[in-house]
């Protein structure tokens, strides 16, 4: 029985949840920054061979609270099929208190109300959503595939339907070009979003990938450091939230922060400022321990 196929990424937060891969890659996979599922064909597993893969959880970790939906953007498979994985897991797992999934803006926009209603009633609670970007323009740089207003519309529809939503920002994605439009556009489509959690990872440049080579031929300049935190800062500043609870602690950012946005904003940017001064209590994760 193949439990995995390929590599398996998962949020930082379901680093103790069982990890059932019920689609292999992404279903979209055409972004300009992403390497992550570039070796895999997307695929929906057959409910006979995640039946078997369920068991084997079952036997193993008969005392699992949490279940994380992998690849890429579970959610794009067919509502019917979803349901039936999640009434297995329910099944299964006695303690069962949570189960998310990663969530693409068009596997949300093509769902109806009612198909999205029955997700979170049989159980999914958490969706991930990568906006990466609030900038049309940096969006259609990267090749992400929808527009600030399409994910916006996709969240409002998610959130009607009383799920939780976490939302990623990639800190560096606008290069040095468009910085300040990515982190002021980014915190204007974030606050309108409202999301639960947020979340920002910072840019890293993965071998294989368009975006890489853009940086090779000097078509793509990355922040450094200081330029990084000046960007988060930006964005920091920008936005209106009221009870979002906030991490960059991800392993590809310079400075761990975390917070409640906007109760701990002033707090947050005055450890940027410490650290873009240079005063020793925060210091910068050196570019060797960044990783993906």
């Amino acid at each position: 029985m193949e439990i995995y196929r390929g590599n398996i990424f998962r949020p930082p937060s379901e680093a103790n949840s069982v990890i059932l891969q019920v689609t292999v890659g992404c279903s979209y996979n055409k972004c300009t920054f992403c390497g992550m599922y570039k070796d895999k064909v997307f695929q929906i597993r057959p409910l006979k061979e995640v039946k078997e893969i369920i068991n084997f959880f079952k036997l193993n970790y008969p005392f699992a609270e949490k279940v994380f939906l992998a690849d890429g953007d579970a959610l794009s498979a067919p509502t019917e099929y979803l349901i039936e994985v999640l009434k297995m897991l329910k099944n299964s797992f006695p303690r069962l208190k949570k189960i998310s999934s990663y969530a693409g803006p068009k596997s949300l926009l093509t769902k109806s109300a009612e198909e999205l209603r029955a997700l979170r009633e049989n159980g999914i609670s958490l969706l991930y959503i990568g906006l990466e970007s609030g900038s049309d323009i940096v969006l259609k740089k990267v090749q992400k595939g929808f527009t600030a207003a399409e994910i916006i519309h996709a969240c409002q529809k998610a959130k009607e339907a009383n799920f939780e939503l976490s939302i990623t920002v990639i800190s560096g994605l606008g290069g040095k070009e468009l910085w300040q439009e990515h982190a002021l556009s980014s915190a204007e489509v974030v606050s309108k979003i409202s999301p639960h959690f947020l979340a920002t990872l910072t840019l890293m440049l993965v071998p294989g990938t368009k975006l890489y080579k853009d940086a090779e031929e000097n078509r793509f300049q990355l922040l450094s450091s200081k330029e990084i935190l000046q960007e988060l800062k930006l964005f920091l500043q920008n936005l209106n939230l009221s009870n979002t609870v906030f991490r960059s602690n991800h392993a590809s950012n310079y400075l761990p922060l975390k917070g409640v946005l906007n109760q701990d904003r002033a707090k947050l940017i005055k450890i940027i400022d410490e650290a873009l001064e240079e005063k020793g209590i925060w210091p910068l994760r050196p570019e060797y321990l960044r990783r993906l």
